[in-house]
């Protein structure tokens, strides 16, 4: 069975090549240097971008973005205890990196809508997302009935209430049945017992 071109991109962005010179290192040296959320033209995984709902037409934005990375440092407390209990490593977030790069974009773009994201690399510091927005006031956008639905009132600011695949997946729903029972309707009406 033949592959298509997508699903070889879709390979090659499995394992990609971060050896010495090569275009993923190359890239990652560039983006240190340029803004934290830089709009680009067209996105990087093209494959990704599209099954995650992005078309090549007017009200489609891409914007990179960049967040820090690694686990919560606490500040080392002066008290007497061990050391085992001050609570100083292995302390992460609720929230993934990715919903925090998400949100962040949302902020910089307050006319458009985030649709979903997707990871494009990693350096010793930062992780690398590219967010997919939408205008959902633009007559191209409105007029297309796979996309529309994002126009509706109730899909206002839906970064920001866990409704996008990162933000979901952060909330347990991309889990069903036994060990989900307390993340329906959502984590907070469960009195937080589903994570």
């Amino acid at each position: 069975m033949s592959k298509s071109m997508y699903q070889y991109v879709r390979d090659q962005w499995k394992k990609p090549d971060t050896s010495y010179q090569s275009p993923q290192q190359q890239r990652m040296i560039q983006w240190r240097k340029e803004k934290n959320f830089l709009r680009v033209e067209k996105p990087l995984r093209i494959d990704r971008a599209r099954s995650l709902g992005y078309k090549a037409k007017q009200g489609y934005i891409v914007v990179r973005a960049r967040v820090r990375r690694g686990g919560l440092r606490k500040h080392r407390i002066k008290g007497g205890r061990k050391q085992v209990h001050m609570g100083i490593t292995k302390i992460t977030m609720a929230k993934s990196t990715q919903r925090i790069a998400e949100e962040r974009t949302s902020k910089h773009f307050p006319n458009l809508e985030v649709l979903n994201s997707y990871w494009t690399g990693e350096d010793g510091k930062h992780h690398y997302y590219e967010v997919i927005l939408v205008d959902a006031h633009h007559p191209v956008i409105k007029k297309d009935p796979k996309i529309n639905w994002i126009c509706n009132s109730s899909n206002k600011r839906r970064v920001l209430r866990g409704k996008t695949s990162a933000g979901q997946k952060g909330r347990g729903l991309h889990y069903k049945g036994k060990g989900a029972e307390k993340v329906r309707p959502s984590i907070r009406a469960n009195k937080g017992l589903g994570k």
